[in-house]
């Protein structure tokens, strides 16, 4: 019979330890169309594919500081707020050895995170959607499907949509965000009833000017930042675009 293991005859060898790798899925709404951030690789493998910005963890570091890292080392973009999407270790996917995946999710407002190329990159771009490269670097191509999959769940219970917003804004403007990031086109008469049935919004005494009427700007109540409990069930309104 084997001896139990004790912290002095442990021999952490025993064991194959894959690699651990983290990848950021970041969303944008850009002229009007919703877009995702990817970076073209300069090195082996997959150099030239286009690719989700990531890399290897260090031992020191925890899966979000990590991902936090990659992030900024990448691409330049930093200060968003992640939200770990899924774990992704098919056997195969990356031909350099044994490699984990943990991809996060995250939204921003483009003109306010300016994005550069990194050293281990040739470029970085906005991709519309709709218009992506034929073929990613690895699995990205089931990531990002997976991510964008998710990111139209989480917009009936989360305030996730808010975070491409400025300060303030009209309800026509968050309608068009559910819009693009839906894919569907939504009700205008039920967007608004639900949206401030939600109670997620406070009126403000700014005006927007245009062509037509004035039109009344809104802000997102603090105290609702992280409030989960709201269901907006937009099923019922959709039609496809």
């Amino acid at each position: 019979m084997e001896a139990h293991e004790t912290a002095e005859s442990y021999d952490p060898t025993r064991y194959e330890r894959p690699s651990v790798t983290v990848d950021v899925v970041i969303f944008t709404l850009l002229n009007q169309e919703l877009h995702v951030l990817l970076v073209q690789r300069r090195r082996w493998p997959y150099d030239g594919y286009w690719a989700i910005p990531g890399g290897f963890i260090n031992m020191d570091e925890s899966l979000e500081s990590a991902a936090l890292r990659e992030l900024e080392e990448e691409t330049g973009v930093r200060d968003v707020y992640l939200e770990q999407l899924y774990t992704f270790g098919g056997v195969g996917r990356d031909p350099r050895t044994r490699v984990i995946s943990v991809a996060y999710i995250a939204l921003v407002r483009s003109d306010a995170q300016p994005i550069r190329v990194s050293d281990e990159s040739t470029d970085v771009r906005w991709f519309a959607v709709r218009e992506l490269p034929t073929e990613l670097a690895f699995d990205h191509d089931q990531i990002l499907a997976y991510a964008i999959s998710r990111l139209r769940s989480k917009l009936e219970y989360t305030t996730l949509a808010f975070q491409l917003l400025p300060e303030v804004f009209s309800i026509l403007e968050l309608k068009h965000i559910y819009e693009q990031i839906l894919g569907e086109k939504l009700d205008k008469g039920n967007f608004y009833r639900k949206i401030k049935e939600a109670g997620l919004l406070e009126e403000t005494a700014l005006m927007r000017e245009g062509r037509g009427r004035p039109t009344r700007l809104w802000r997102f109540k603090p105290d609702r930042a992280s409030d989960k409990q709201f269901v907006f069930r937009w099923r019922e309104d959709r039609t496809t675009l």
